[in-house]
Protein backbone atom coordinates (compact mmCIF):
# COMPACT_ATOMS: atom_id res chain seq x y z
CA UNK A 1 0.00 0.00 0.00
CA UNK A 2 1.04 3.26 -0.72
CA UNK A 3 0.83 5.83 2.04
CA UNK A 4 0.60 9.34 2.05
CA UNK A 5 4.20 9.95 0.23
CA UNK A 6 5.10 7.17 -0.98
CA UNK A 7 5.91 3.83 -0.04
CA UNK A 8 4.90 0.92 -0.35
CA UNK A 9 3.88 -0.45 2.76
CA UNK A 10 1.73 -3.46 1.70
CA UNK A 11 1.21 -5.89 -0.87
CA UNK A 12 -1.33 -8.87 -1.33
CA UNK A 13 -1.24 -12.03 -2.86
CA UNK A 14 -2.05 -12.75 -6.41
CA UNK A 15 -4.83 -14.90 -5.79
CA UNK A 16 -7.72 -11.92 -6.62
CA UNK A 17 -8.20 -8.69 -7.58
CA UNK A 18 -9.81 -8.37 -4.06
CA UNK A 19 -8.34 -11.25 -2.16
CA UNK A 20 -8.31 -10.43 1.16
CA UNK A 21 -6.90 -7.63 3.49
CA UNK A 22 -3.84 -8.91 4.05
CA UNK A 23 -2.09 -10.69 7.29
CA UNK A 24 -3.44 -9.48 10.51
CA UNK A 25 -0.98 -7.68 12.89
CA UNK A 26 0.56 -8.88 15.50
CA UNK A 27 -0.73 -8.83 18.85
CA UNK A 28 2.80 -6.86 19.73
CA UNK A 29 1.39 -4.01 17.02
CA UNK A 30 -1.53 -3.55 19.44
CA UNK A 31 -0.15 -3.52 22.26
CA UNK A 32 2.87 -0.80 21.01
CA UNK A 33 0.04 1.11 19.40
CA UNK A 34 -2.03 1.35 22.40
CA UNK A 35 0.67 2.13 24.65
CA UNK A 36 2.22 4.89 22.13
CA UNK A 37 -1.42 6.43 21.87
CA UNK A 38 -1.63 6.67 25.85
CA UNK A 39 1.74 7.79 26.24
CA UNK A 40 0.76 10.38 23.49
CA UNK A 41 -2.63 11.49 25.50
CA UNK A 42 -0.45 11.59 29.10
CA UNK A 43 1.99 14.28 27.88
CA UNK A 44 -0.90 16.56 25.84
CA UNK A 45 -2.96 16.24 29.33
CA UNK A 46 0.68 17.43 30.89
CA UNK A 47 1.30 20.29 28.53
CA UNK A 48 -2.36 21.05 28.64
CA UNK A 49 -1.65 24.75 29.39
CA UNK A 50 0.68 24.99 25.67
CA UNK A 51 -1.74 22.94 24.37
CA UNK A 52 -4.50 25.99 25.16
CA UNK A 53 -2.71 28.70 23.92
CA UNK A 54 -1.06 26.66 20.68
CA UNK A 55 -5.30 26.85 19.67
CA UNK A 56 -5.92 30.22 20.67
CA UNK A 57 -2.63 30.96 18.17
CA UNK A 58 -4.61 28.61 15.27
CA UNK A 59 -7.63 30.40 16.00
CA UNK A 60 -6.28 33.48 14.50
CA UNK A 61 -4.34 31.97 11.98
CA UNK A 62 -3.92 34.78 8.92
CA UNK A 63 -5.90 33.68 5.87
CA UNK A 64 -3.45 33.99 3.06
CA UNK A 65 -0.72 31.65 4.23
CA UNK A 66 -3.39 29.40 5.52
CA UNK A 67 -4.50 29.34 1.30
CA UNK A 68 -0.61 28.49 0.70
CA UNK A 69 -0.20 26.23 2.86
CA UNK A 70 -3.37 24.11 1.79
CA UNK A 71 -1.44 24.85 -2.15
CA UNK A 72 1.75 23.67 -1.14
CA UNK A 73 -0.05 20.94 0.71
CA UNK A 74 -2.28 20.00 -2.73
CA UNK A 75 1.04 20.20 -4.88
CA UNK A 76 2.46 17.57 -2.98
CA UNK A 77 -0.25 14.93 -3.36
CA UNK A 78 -0.19 15.79 -6.90
CA UNK A 79 2.78 15.23 -7.38
CA UNK A 80 2.56 11.57 -5.26
CA UNK A 81 -0.16 10.94 -8.01
CA UNK A 82 1.79 11.63 -10.75
CA UNK A 83 4.55 9.90 -9.48
CA UNK A 84 2.44 6.60 -9.58
CA UNK A 85 0.76 7.50 -12.59
CA UNK A 86 3.63 8.14 -14.26
CA UNK A 87 5.43 4.50 -13.07
CA UNK A 88 2.54 2.30 -14.40
CA UNK A 89 2.30 4.35 -17.84
CA UNK A 90 5.99 3.36 -18.17
CA UNK A 91 5.11 -0.05 -17.67
CA UNK A 92 2.20 0.09 -20.02
CA UNK A 93 -0.82 1.40 -18.24
CA UNK A 94 -3.33 3.33 -19.42
CA UNK A 95 -4.76 5.43 -16.67
CA UNK A 96 -6.24 8.47 -16.42
CA UNK A 97 -4.05 11.37 -13.49
CA UNK A 98 -7.31 12.22 -11.89
CA UNK A 99 -8.22 8.57 -11.47
CA UNK A 100 -5.24 7.70 -10.05
CA UNK A 101 -5.46 10.52 -7.66
CA UNK A 102 -8.47 9.78 -6.56
CA UNK A 103 -7.23 6.22 -5.46
CA UNK A 104 -4.43 7.69 -3.61
CA UNK A 105 -6.60 10.04 -1.75
CA UNK A 106 -8.89 7.07 -0.87
CA UNK A 107 -6.50 4.17 -0.15
CA UNK A 108 -4.52 6.51 1.63
CA UNK A 109 -7.59 7.84 3.88
CA UNK A 110 -8.48 3.52 4.68
CA UNK A 111 -4.61 3.64 5.62
CA UNK A 112 -4.79 6.62 8.25
CA UNK A 113 -7.95 5.84 9.87
CA UNK A 114 -8.25 2.16 10.44
CA UNK A 115 -6.55 0.10 12.83
CA UNK A 116 -4.37 -1.40 10.00
CA UNK A 117 -6.16 0.10 7.48
CA UNK A 118 -2.80 -0.72 5.29
CA UNK A 119 -3.96 -4.23 4.21
CA UNK A 120 -7.20 -2.91 3.86
CA UNK A 121 -6.12 -0.21 1.65
CA UNK A 122 -3.54 -2.40 -0.32
CA UNK A 123 -6.44 -4.92 -1.28
CA UNK A 124 -8.69 -2.46 -2.69
CA UNK A 125 -6.16 -0.48 -4.25
CA UNK A 126 -4.89 -3.37 -6.24
CA UNK A 127 -8.49 -4.59 -7.17
CA UNK A 128 -9.34 -0.58 -8.47
CA UNK A 129 -5.98 -1.24 -10.60
CA UNK A 130 -6.82 -4.58 -11.76
CA UNK A 131 -10.76 -3.95 -12.75
CA UNK A 132 -8.87 -1.51 -14.80
CA UNK A 133 -6.45 -3.68 -16.79
CA UNK A 134 -3.32 -3.11 -14.52
CA UNK A 135 -1.60 -6.50 -13.65
CA UNK A 136 -1.02 -7.23 -10.21
CA UNK A 137 2.92 -7.64 -10.59
CA UNK A 138 2.78 -4.18 -12.62
CA UNK A 139 0.73 -2.73 -9.87
CA UNK A 140 3.33 -4.22 -7.11
CA UNK A 141 6.33 -3.27 -8.87
CA UNK A 142 5.31 0.39 -9.69
CA UNK A 143 4.41 1.19 -6.20
CA UNK A 144 7.29 -1.00 -4.74
CA UNK A 145 9.60 1.80 -6.83
CA UNK A 146 7.88 4.39 -6.11
CA UNK A 147 8.07 3.56 -2.48
CA UNK A 148 11.82 3.19 -2.93
CA UNK A 149 11.92 6.72 -4.19
CA UNK A 150 10.65 8.12 -1.79
CA UNK A 151 12.61 6.56 0.74
CA UNK A 152 15.77 7.80 -0.83
CA UNK A 153 14.22 11.40 -1.26
CA UNK A 154 13.73 11.36 1.91
CA UNK A 155 16.62 10.46 3.41
CA UNK A 156 18.53 12.99 0.51
CA UNK A 157 16.62 15.38 2.19
CA UNK A 158 17.74 14.23 6.12
CA UNK A 159 21.08 14.45 4.66
CA UNK A 160 20.91 18.14 3.69
CA UNK A 161 19.20 19.21 6.56
CA UNK A 162 22.19 17.49 8.91
CA UNK A 163 24.28 19.26 7.11
CA UNK A 164 22.88 22.50 6.77
CA UNK A 165 22.26 22.64 10.80
CA UNK A 166 25.46 22.04 11.80
CA UNK A 167 26.55 21.18 15.06
CA UNK A 168 22.54 22.69 16.28
CA UNK A 169 21.54 18.83 16.11
CA UNK A 170 20.41 16.29 18.28
CA UNK A 171 23.77 15.07 19.84
CA UNK A 172 25.26 12.13 17.44
CA UNK A 173 22.58 12.63 14.85
CA UNK A 174 25.35 14.22 12.22
CA UNK A 175 27.90 11.48 13.03
CA UNK A 176 25.54 9.13 12.27
CA UNK A 177 23.77 10.09 9.10
CA UNK A 178 26.70 11.03 7.99
CA UNK A 179 27.96 7.21 8.50
CA UNK A 180 25.10 5.42 7.26
CA UNK A 181 25.39 8.07 4.22
CA UNK A 182 28.81 6.44 3.44
CA UNK A 183 27.66 2.86 3.97
CA UNK A 184 24.40 3.02 1.87
CA UNK A 185 26.84 4.88 -1.06
CA UNK A 186 29.56 1.81 -0.41
CA UNK A 187 26.95 -0.83 -0.92
CA UNK A 188 25.11 0.93 -3.82
CA UNK A 189 28.91 1.18 -5.55
CA UNK A 190 29.48 -2.80 -4.64
CA UNK A 191 26.24 -3.43 -5.93
CA UNK A 192 27.05 -1.68 -9.35
CA UNK A 193 30.21 -3.42 -9.82
CA UNK A 194 29.31 -7.29 -8.56
CA UNK A 195 26.95 -7.80 -11.25
CA UNK A 196 29.67 -7.28 -13.75
CA UNK A 197 31.46 -10.67 -12.90
CA UNK A 198 29.45 -13.69 -14.43
CA UNK A 199 29.94 -16.10 -11.36
CA UNK A 200 28.68 -13.38 -8.76
CA UNK A 201 25.29 -12.77 -11.45
CA UNK A 202 24.63 -16.43 -11.35
CA UNK A 203 25.16 -16.95 -7.87
CA UNK A 204 22.62 -13.79 -7.11
CA UNK A 205 20.53 -15.27 -9.44
CA UNK A 206 20.46 -18.70 -8.13
CA UNK A 207 19.81 -17.15 -4.53
CA UNK A 208 16.92 -14.88 -5.59
CA UNK A 209 15.18 -17.66 -7.75
CA UNK A 210 15.35 -19.75 -4.58
CA UNK A 211 14.09 -17.13 -2.49
CA UNK A 212 10.89 -16.22 -4.55
CA UNK A 213 9.51 -19.76 -5.26
CA UNK A 214 9.09 -20.16 -1.48
CA UNK A 215 7.56 -16.58 -1.24
CA UNK A 216 4.76 -15.32 -4.30
CA UNK A 217 5.05 -12.57 -3.12
CA UNK A 218 8.59 -11.87 -3.71
CA UNK A 219 7.63 -13.89 -6.76
CA UNK A 220 5.28 -11.23 -8.06
CA UNK A 221 7.17 -8.26 -7.08
CA UNK A 222 9.97 -9.76 -9.24
CA UNK A 223 8.13 -10.34 -12.16
CA UNK A 224 6.55 -6.89 -12.43
CA UNK A 225 10.20 -4.99 -11.76
CA UNK A 226 11.36 -7.06 -14.68
CA UNK A 227 8.32 -6.09 -17.17
CA UNK A 228 8.46 -2.92 -15.83
CA UNK A 229 12.52 -2.52 -16.34
CA UNK A 230 11.40 -4.34 -19.87
CA UNK A 231 8.78 -1.81 -20.52
CA UNK A 232 11.48 1.02 -19.91
CA UNK A 233 14.13 0.09 -21.91
CA UNK A 234 11.86 -0.56 -24.77
CA UNK A 235 10.41 3.31 -24.98
CA UNK A 236 13.68 4.61 -24.30
CA UNK A 237 16.67 2.90 -22.68
CA UNK A 238 19.31 4.65 -20.20
CA UNK A 239 18.67 6.54 -16.70
CA UNK A 240 16.38 9.47 -18.28
CA UNK A 241 13.28 7.68 -17.82
CA UNK A 242 13.80 7.34 -14.52
CA UNK A 243 14.28 11.08 -13.86
CA UNK A 244 11.21 12.65 -14.32
CA UNK A 245 9.21 10.14 -11.36
CA UNK A 246 12.95 10.95 -8.68
CA UNK A 247 11.98 14.83 -9.26
CA UNK A 248 8.25 14.21 -8.74
CA UNK A 249 8.97 12.15 -5.23
CA UNK A 250 11.61 14.51 -3.89
CA UNK A 251 8.77 17.31 -5.03
CA UNK A 252 6.21 15.88 -3.34
CA UNK A 253 8.62 15.89 0.26
CA UNK A 254 9.81 19.68 -0.52
CA UNK A 255 5.96 20.78 -1.11
CA UNK A 256 5.18 19.07 2.08
CA UNK A 257 7.39 20.74 4.11
CA UNK A 258 7.00 24.18 2.41
CA UNK A 259 3.32 23.38 3.50
CA UNK A 260 5.17 23.22 6.92
CA UNK A 261 6.93 26.21 6.72
CA UNK A 262 3.46 28.23 5.77
CA UNK A 263 1.99 27.31 8.59
CA UNK A 264 4.57 28.51 11.14
CA UNK A 265 4.40 31.91 8.53
CA UNK A 266 0.80 31.86 9.21
CA UNK A 267 1.03 31.54 12.79
CA UNK A 268 3.73 34.38 12.79
CA UNK A 269 6.18 32.21 13.92
CA UNK A 270 9.60 32.54 13.52
CA UNK A 271 10.78 29.05 10.98
CA UNK A 272 13.95 27.43 12.30
CA UNK A 273 15.66 27.11 9.19
CA UNK A 274 18.53 25.57 9.98
CA UNK A 275 16.70 22.58 11.74
CA UNK A 276 13.44 22.25 9.75
CA UNK A 277 14.11 19.60 7.12
CA UNK A 278 15.94 17.39 9.87
CA UNK A 279 12.95 17.87 12.13
CA UNK A 280 10.79 17.42 9.22
CA UNK A 281 12.24 14.27 7.70
CA UNK A 282 12.59 12.20 10.80
CA UNK A 283 9.19 12.62 12.11
CA UNK A 284 8.03 11.42 8.37
CA UNK A 285 10.14 8.59 8.81
CA UNK A 286 8.72 8.28 12.59
CA UNK A 287 5.47 8.12 11.24
CA UNK A 288 6.12 5.99 8.23
CA UNK A 289 6.29 2.96 10.41
CA UNK A 290 2.35 3.29 10.88
CA UNK A 291 2.97 2.24 14.68
CA UNK A 292 -0.80 4.04 15.04
CA UNK A 293 -3.23 4.81 12.38
CA UNK A 294 -2.04 7.67 10.31
CA UNK A 295 0.15 8.14 12.94
CA UNK A 296 -1.63 9.24 15.63
CA UNK A 297 0.09 10.98 18.60
CA UNK A 298 3.83 9.89 16.70
CA UNK A 299 3.82 12.37 14.32
CA UNK A 300 2.50 15.05 16.77
CA UNK A 301 5.13 14.17 19.69
CA UNK A 302 8.07 13.90 17.26
CA UNK A 303 7.79 16.92 15.03
CA UNK A 304 6.77 19.28 18.60
CA UNK A 305 9.79 17.90 19.74
CA UNK A 306 11.73 18.59 17.55
CA UNK A 307 10.81 21.94 16.72
CA UNK A 308 11.41 22.41 21.00
CA UNK A 309 14.81 21.41 20.44
CA UNK A 310 15.23 23.80 17.15
CA UNK A 311 14.57 27.14 19.64
CA UNK A 312 10.77 27.22 19.23
CA UNK A 313 8.56 28.11 22.72
CA UNK A 314 6.39 24.80 23.35
CA UNK A 315 3.42 26.56 22.21
CA UNK A 316 4.38 27.50 19.19
CA UNK A 317 5.62 24.11 18.16
CA UNK A 318 2.52 22.69 19.36
CA UNK A 319 0.30 25.23 17.24
CA UNK A 320 2.75 24.81 14.00
CA UNK A 321 2.36 21.26 14.25
CA UNK A 322 -1.36 20.98 14.93
CA UNK A 323 -1.67 23.26 11.93
CA UNK A 324 0.27 21.25 9.67
CA UNK A 325 -1.34 18.11 10.38
CA UNK A 326 -4.64 19.63 10.11
CA UNK A 327 -4.01 20.22 6.33
CA UNK A 328 -1.86 17.26 5.61
CA UNK A 329 -3.90 14.80 7.63
CA UNK A 330 -7.18 15.88 8.88
CA UNK A 331 -8.54 17.71 6.14
CA UNK A 332 -7.40 14.67 3.79
CA UNK A 333 -9.75 11.86 5.42
CA UNK A 334 -12.94 13.26 4.52
CA UNK A 335 -12.03 13.84 0.91
CA UNK A 336 -10.34 10.33 0.21
CA UNK A 337 -13.21 8.77 2.04
CA UNK A 338 -15.35 10.62 -0.41
CA UNK A 339 -13.33 9.10 -3.25
CA UNK A 340 -13.80 5.77 -1.77
CA UNK A 341 -17.17 5.68 -1.74
CA UNK A 342 -18.00 7.29 -5.12
CA UNK A 343 -14.66 4.60 -6.80
CA UNK A 344 -15.93 1.90 -5.03
CA UNK A 345 -19.94 2.20 -5.71
CA UNK A 346 -19.00 2.89 -9.43
CA UNK A 347 -17.12 -0.78 -9.42
CA UNK A 348 -19.70 -2.43 -8.08
CA UNK A 349 -22.53 -0.95 -10.79
CA UNK A 350 -19.86 -1.70 -13.57
CA UNK A 351 -19.12 -5.46 -12.37
CA UNK A 352 -22.96 -5.76 -11.94
CA UNK A 353 -23.84 -4.55 -15.38
CA UNK A 354 -21.22 -6.55 -16.52
CA UNK A 355 -22.68 -9.43 -14.66
CA UNK A 356 -26.09 -8.84 -16.45
CA UNK A 357 -24.97 -8.29 -19.64
CA UNK A 358 -23.11 -11.89 -19.47
CA UNK A 359 -26.48 -13.49 -18.34
CA UNK A 360 -28.27 -11.43 -21.64
CA UNK A 361 -25.92 -13.00 -23.96
CA UNK A 362 -25.78 -16.88 -22.69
Amino acid sequence: MVNKRGGAEETVDSGGADSGPGRARHPVWWVLSAMLVAAAVALAVDRRHDLVLALHQIAVVRPAPLAVAALFEALSLTCLATLQWRLLKLGGARLRLALMGAMALAANAVAGTLPGGAAFAAAWLYGQLRRRGVSLALAGAALAVAGLMSATTLFLLLVVGVLASGRAGPSGLRTAVLWLTAVLVALAALAALLPRSAFVRRRAWRIWRRVGVRSRRLWNVEDGLYRLAREVREVRPGVRPWLPPLTLALGNWLLDAACLVACAWGLGVAVPWRGVLVAYSLTQMSGALRLTPGGLGIVETSLAALLVFYGLHADQAIAVTLLYRILSYWALQPIGWTSWLGLTFAARRRDARTVRERRARS
